[in-house]
């Protein structure tokens, strides 16, 4: 499968506290290399302070930003150090399927 066309920027935002962050950076990788796009590198953001939340507008973790928007929008809470969940056919999940991440990469 090819990647589309041009750069993509990936973002992962965390917090250490966070239990799903790093299952949610293996499932991004395996996205990634499904959608083509195996030559990215994921830039983890630790987000360390309530203000570094605010300032990310960082809705939990973990979130992603793809070309600098976020593909799994929520509009729901002020930004702040929480987890985040994601829904998914089973139900709550503490971070998207591969297949959402490929379908979010485009």
């Amino acid at each position: 499968m090819t990647g589309r066309a041009g750069p993509v920027d990936v973002e992962l935002q965390y917090f250490d506290g966070c239990p799903n962050w790093t299952v949610a950076q293996e499932r991004l990788l395996e996205a990634l290399r499904r959608a083509g796009h195996d030559d990215v590198s994921i830039v983890l953001r630790r987000v360390e302070t309530h203000e570094d939340a605010v300032a990310a507008n960082f809705r939990g973790s973990p979130s992603f930003l793809i070309n600098g928007t976020d593909p799994f929008p929520t509009g729901e809470g002020a930004p702040g150090l929480s987890c985040r969940v994601y829904r998914s056919p089973t139900g709550l999940s503490g971070c998207p399927s591969v297949e959402d991440l490929v379908t979010a990469l485009g």
